[in-house]
């Protein structure tokens, strides 16, 4: 059987992260040549040499999602390169801030992953799909937690989900006509992503030890329809799967791969 994404040509932005990376590793394990791209080259190099390992195509630049004509370039050497630009996936972090309540937070801290995450989301998405439309095909997506269904104690995170699952619906209806396919994956709260340390980050009243946090995940897989937690592995097959042409009468949704923290 042909692999999902055989001769396709994938550019993953924010691809040195834990998601950015699983999602590039399974991607070149389905065929896919993929172009890394990311501002830390050390984080890059990690996944593209498991990639070259696995007998994987891979490119790496360093680049910021927010910079709008070296995003533009990018996708355009990326095309010319390759022959085609086929799938792009915006998976940088947002700066969230999260534990604080509204009332409390800062307008800084509330606006940033808002303006960060629909601004990087319009630049690469808008890169990607100029080369799409003169080919006349192409998968543009997004990932995000859902929280725009509503959840209390995350600061700017439900607004700025809010903002991207806007985004990828009208897009996807603008550029549908031209064989362009827009959609996302809702995802939050898999476990080989966490950590004690990537958690305070976030939020700096969860700073824990290894004991409170299998505490945490253990409650995570009791919030879920399903008792257990998304892994890695299953939204990674998942984003292969709707970059792939099985999926072609897919578009303008999001996909729920939270297992079950909230229905859609």
């Amino acid at each position: 059987m042909t692999s999902l994404l055989q001769d396709k040509n994938a550019v993953i932005y924010g691809a040195g992260g834990s998601i950015g990376g699983g999602v590039a590793r399974t991607f070149a394990r389905e065929g896919a040549r993929v172009f890394l791209a990311g501002r830390t080259r050390k984080s890059l190099e990690a996944v593209a040499a498991d990639i070259r390992a696995a007998g994987g195509l891979v490119e790496v630049a360093e680049l910021d999602a927010l910079d709008e004509q070296a995003v533009e370039e990018h996708a355009s050497a990326v095309a010319a390169q390759a022959g085609s630009l086929d799938i792009s996936f915006n998976l940088i972090s947002r700066g969230d801030v999260q534990g604080v309540p509204l009332i409390e937070m800062s307008t800084e801290d509330f606006t940033r992953p808002i303006t960060t995450g629909i601004t990087a989301n319009f630049i690469t998405a808008r890169a990607a799909a100029r080369q799409m439309i003169e080919q006349g095909s192409g998968v543009l997506l997004a990932l995000d937690s859902g929280s725009a269904n509503g959840s209390p104690m995350m600061g700017g995170t439900g607004p700025a989900d809010a903002a991207t699952d806007t985004l990828i619906r009208n897009l996807a209806a603008e550029v549908g006509p031209y064989g362009v396919r827009v959609l996302g994956i809702w995802a939050a709260g898999v476990p080989e992503t966490l950590s004690p340390e990537k958690l305070a980050a976030v939020n700096s009243s969860m700073e824990m030890d290894e004991e409170a946090f299998q505490g945490l995940l253990d409650r995570l897989d009791e919030m879920r329809m399903l008792r257990r937690s998304p892994r890695l592995e299953q939204v990674a097959e998942v984003a292969a799967f709707l970059a792939s042409d099985r999926a072609a009468a897919i578009t303008g949704t999001f996909v729920n791969v939270t297992s079950g923290t909230f229905p859609s």
